[in-house]
């Protein structure tokens, strides 16, 4: 527990992943959540009548009390902002708010390829945080992303395989839950009983974010890794859990057996610093036959591990597999949450200045 705790506040905070940061910012030994910031028709309200809270455990008694404001009220004191709007909210909002002074940590996916913005996943690209110093574009405060909910899963499945064995091509279809939509989401008429081949530049952000993230820091800039991807995407009738069935071919060829290995002795690179939201081992391997399953396994670790099964043999690449990640927590709202302890514990917050740790 640390001696203070920093001050924060939740943007879009009535949201499916606003409502997840609320609840996993509400106990929070190293955040207090200060405020919960959403559209002009829910300010002034209570949060807990302005939300349509969607969660199985309650609304945190410290947070459903507390008036939800506008961007233009958030307290004096906090100075990080987690960001969970839509891109295109997001586009005029978050500039705004960081040239005021805040760094925002974004859930949204508008400016994740910017070249001046680290696309954040701790166990993967921790180093890509020194792109901050360089950062003027949103000066005096700045911008931090978490990828895309699949993407995530999809990278930390492939950086030990990339740093062990190199990575050539890999083909991702993914089976993608209707929470990743938000709320109301899909209709019900349209996904019960059946499967959406199509996700609005969801194919885009898979072909393109793991280049960046797997890439190589070069001063200020990223050099995108060397690497093709083919993506397909759906939606499926299931409530949580996005599951990636991969194929990948290596530029060192290895095995089945040599894969699973790999995965078996991965160690999070992040493992000795304490990070609150870091599960202990980000890559879960699991032996039964139809696993993962999102129903059984997306909650593994609090939502935070990445499940991976049926490694096999493939025709076409080397190795075939699938993977499941919670999108919603680890692919989402947890996501941001750790990047937020990541800036913290390598000194990029402090309760100063938000750029203190330059």
């Amino acid at each position: 527990m640390r001696e203070s705790r920093l001050p924060v506040a939740v943007l879009g905070a009535t949201g499916v992943v606003g409502q997840h940061l609320v609840r996993l910012l509400a106990h929070h030994p190293w955040f207090a959540l200060q405020a919960v910031i959403a559209s002009a028709r829910s300010a002034g309200r209570p949060y807990r009548e302005a939300v349509r809270w969607l969660l199985p455990d309650p609304i945190p008694q410290s947070v459903a009390e507390m008036s939800v404001l506008t961007a233009e009220e958030i307290p004096e004191g906090v100075r990080v902002v987690f960001s969970a709007l839509d891109a295109a909210s997001a586009e005029e909002l978050e500039p705004r708010l960081a040239r005021a002074g805040y760094v925002v940590v974004s859930n949204a996916s508008r400016f994740r390829m910017h070249p001046g913005v680290p696309l954040l996943v701790p166990e993967v690209n921790a180093d890509h945080l020194e792109l901050l110093a360089f950062q003027e574009d949103f000066a005096p405060g700045c911008i931090v992303t978490n990828p895309n909910c699949s993407t995530i899963g999809l990278v930390l499945a492939l950086r030990p395989l990339q740093e062990r064995f190199g990575l050539e091509a890999v083909e991702v279809t993914t089976l993608q839950a209707v929470s990743g939509a938000g709320y109301p989401g899909v209709s019900a008429l349209d996904i019960l009983g059946d499967v959406i081949p199509y996700i609005p530049a969801e194919e885009e952000k898979l072909q393109t974010e793991p280049l960046k993230i797997l890439g190589d820091l070069r001063g200020q800039r990223i050099e995108p890794a060397d690497l093709r991807i083919s993506a397909q995407a759906n939606r499926v009738p299931v409530l949580d859990g996005h599951l990636l069935c991969v194929s990948v071919r290596l530029r060192r060829e290895a095995d089945a057996e040599a894969v699973r290995a790999c995965w078996l002795a991965y160690r999070s690179p992040i493992a000795d610093l304490g990070l609150p939201s870091a599960p202990g081992r980000p890559i879960r391997v699991l032996s039964e036959q139809d696993a993962p399953r999102p129903r059984l396994h997306a909650h593994l670790g609090a939502g935070m591990e990445v499940s991976i099964g049926r490694i096999r043999p493939c025709a076409v690449g080397h190795v075939r597999f699938v993977a499941l990640v919670h999108n919603t927590i680890r692919g989402a709202a947890g996501a941001a949450i750790l990047n937020a302890e990541l800036m913290l514990r390598r000194g990029w917050l402090s309760l100063e200045h938000p750029k203190a740790g330059a």
